[in-house]
């Protein structure tokens, strides 16, 4: 029997607050109230943290160079 109502957890590592959802696949589709934009997934607790750190490295990266687009295409106003 397959859960209507997946369980959701709220975990910290003291530096990053993750919100784990219970995949209906298993592991957990994690997420960060700290940036909707992060979304990932994991098996494990450990692996969520590491697998956001990575997805977070990754939005940094594209915000940065969405920026640098940003400001050229304005000529350099920024």
């Amino acid at each position: 029997m397959v859960s209507q109502n997946p369980r959701s957890y709220t975990v910290s590592d003291g530096d990053l607050v993750l919100l784990l959802q219970e995949a209906e696949e298993g592991g957990y589709v994690v997420t960060s109230p700290l940036d909707p934009q992060l979304v990932t997934e994991a098996e494990t607790i450990s692996e969520a943290f590491a697998m956001a750190r990575d997805a977070m490295e990754s939005l940094q990266e594209s915000r940065a160079k969405l920026f640098e687009q940003l400001k050229a295409a304005e000529g350099g106003a920024a």
